[in-house]
């Protein structure tokens, strides 16, 4: 494998992978993609305390996966990308599609496990 190839592997996995593989940062993802928020909106919106949306927008940030903005005494997020949403979109149809697979198994041979 080339070097370059592995060096970017290895940058997607901690800058990218580590801040998605959390479920209430990928809702948190889904809120921006719609319209920039607050953290009080986020929070509001996704029925989470203030302080745990803040720390997942902290880790998103950092990786640069969001953006924030001040207006006035209020900080707004954005997407910082909206590729991210195309490719959690991606990620999902395959997940779909893995369902389906897994269902057609199941009702053509009951027997299957799948664990």
């Amino acid at each position: 494998m080339e070097p370059q190839l592995l060096k970017e592997i290895q940058m997607l996995h901690d800058q990218v992978c580590y801040a998605l593989g959390d479920p209430k940062r990928l809702m948190i993802l889904y809120v921006l993609s719609n319209q920039p928020q607050s953290v009080n909106d986020i929070a509001d919106e996704l029925d989470i305390p203030q302080p745990t949306v803040s720390r997942h927008l902290k880790i998103l940030r950092e990786r640069a996966l969001v953006k924030a903005t001040r207006q006035g005494q209020s900080v707004y997020y954005a997407l910082a990308d909206d590729r991210l949403i195309q490719a959690l979109e991606l990620l999902r149809g395959i997940l779909r599609d893995r369902i389906l697979m897994q269902a057609q198994v199941v009702q053509a041979d009951p027997k299957t496990d799948f664990s």
